[in-house]
């Protein structure tokens, strides 16, 4: 493995990591909600299991999927319905003025980034068939180590920086003026994503 190897998939991962999806739309809605420490815990999490994801993949957790569809298709039905969830409850929360009630924990904040991450099995079978084409075959445990390391903190940064910047004050005043329609919109998305997750073969 080189550098080079290396600076590639950092481009693929982070092209990945601003591509919609529900992981940026969670945590952009987060951080313009809750602030940007609760932000920020939730990009800790999402950073986290997108990360042991493609340890798995470096294992060869994708052929387990082969091997076992029904581990697949039980991780694939309970993040669906996570996502399901969340959308639920970002809806039924679009027209509550922020202020009514307390901000996201960072704790709560961080557990709903991995369980949201957690429940996206098809990040695996990416990150096996990016791994594929980027990185030799023979990769050493240190190697394996550091790619896991590596994407984890590019991760962290990506969302420590999307946090920090919704957070402040022009951010956070252009989403209170708007809060139905962006909680709405949020809302409509992530079951969109949760109903395409859970009908996906």
């Amino acid at each position: 493995m080189t550098a080079l190897d290396l600076l590639a998939f950092n481009a693929v991962l982070a092209a990945a990591i601003l591509s919609p999806g529900p992981a940026l739309l969670f945590a952009l809605r987060t951080a313009l909600a809750d602030g940007r420490a609760a932000g920020i815990a939730a990009g800790l999490g999402l950073g986290l299991v997108a990360a042991l994801w493609t340890l798995a993949a470096l294992l060869g957790l994708e052929a387990l999927f082969t091997l076992f569809p029904w581990a697949y298709i039980t991780l694939k039905i309970a993040g669906a319905a996570y996502l399901l969830c969340i959308a639920w409850t970002t809806w039924r929360a679009a027209r509550q003025p922020v202020n009514e009630g307390p901000r996201k924990p960072r704790g709560r904040a961080f557990l709903d980034g991995v369980l949201i991450n957690l429940g996206n099995p098809k990040s695996v079978l990416f990150a096996a068939s990016v791994l594929v084409v980027i990185f030799p075959k023979g990769l050493t445990a240190s190697e394996i180590a550091l790619i896991t390391v590596n994407h984890m903190l590019v991760e962290w940064l990506f969302y420590a920086g999307f946090a920090t910047l919704l957070s402040g004050a022009a951010a956070r005043r252009a989403y209170l003026g708007a809060k139905p329609i962006i909680d709405r919109t949020a809302a409509l998305l992530l079951g969109a994503l949760g109903l395409k997750l859970l009908l996906s073969r």
